[in-house]
């Protein structure tokens, strides 16, 4: 049996993604601040190496980093629903750059705009 990670195209899929992604939040008024420029490249990495976890893949982060604690680890960060459409806006349209069996695009997107609700810290 395969995992979604193997299915989706294993580590290149997860640099691919990430890689987009980050490049909108370079360039996005309300994302950029929230990362300090020494850290981009950290903040890919781990990204990256989260969601590979998390779809099955190898357990770098967490033998890296611990336990993911998404919600402790975001608390620091102003994430208000205008924060939660900026990621969810970077985040989707790079995924609709990619190539992705149907299929694995409908549970990716499930889970991404899970994950960005499950985000929100600030009430508006």
């Amino acid at each position: 049996m395969t995992t979604f990670y193997e299915e989706i195209g294993g580590e290149a899929f997860f640099i691919e993604l990430t890689s987009g992604f980050y490049a909108r939040v370079a360039t996005d008024p309300i994302l950029r601040p929230m990362y300090p420029e020494s850290d981009m490249k950290g903040a890919a990495w781990r990204l990256q190496k989260f969601l590979e976890q998390y779809w099955g893949g190898p357990n770098t982060y967490q033998e890296e980093r611990g336990h993911p604690r998404l919600r402790m680890r975001h608390n620091g960060f102003h994430i208000n629903q205008a924060a939660h459409d900026a990621w969810l806006n970077a985040m989707m349209a790079t995924v609709s750059e990619l190539e992705i069996e149907e299929n694995l695009r409908q549970q990716l997107v499930g889970y991404l705009k899970m994950a960005a609700h499950s985000m929100i810290n600030q009430a508006e």
